[in-house]
């Protein structure tokens, strides 16, 4: 299996836990985060940090899950929810519960794309999310 390039059946990527989709997701929203604003020229490894927390966070997150919502399939739509509804043991502090489960709905997406290789849809999607580069972002 190639790790960086995995291409599971779907009936494989199935049987694995929402959370464990989640778990996977977060980690793919993280790196291509950090990817785009690597493209964007940000250089400052204190800069990328601030950038990449201020965009991987529940709070963030469920902003972005918003913003998607409408463009996804209704198989798309059956993982987001799946995984918005499953339940979680713990919120962090800076986020509400609704929050931390619609961020936790748009992780397990990511992994759910992921982990099948439908890498062109990853992408297709995260260019909904990332915020035109204005060199003012907070």
């Amino acid at each position: 299996m190639d790790y960086l390039k995995p291409k599971m059946n779907a009936a494989d990527v199935n049987r694995i836990s929402m959370l464990g989709l989640a778990h996977i997701g977060d980690a793919v929203y993280e790196l291509m985060t950090r990817a785009a604003l690597c493209g964007e020229g940000h250089t400052a490894v204190g800069e990328l940090h601030r950038r990449t927390t201020a965009r991987v966070n529940a709070p963030a997150q469920a902003e972005a899950a918003a913003r998607i919502l409408p463009v996804l399939s209704e198989e798309e739509s059956a993982i987001y929810r799946r995984g918005r509804n499953t339940h979680v043991n713990s919120v962090p502090h800076a986020a509400n519960v609704g929050q931390y489960h619609a961020a936790t709905g748009l992780e397990a997406l990511f992994g759910w794309l992921y982990l099948q290789g439908r890498t062109d849809r990853l992408n297709e999607l995260f260019s909904l999310l990332s915020p035109p580069s204005t060199g003012e972002e907070g």
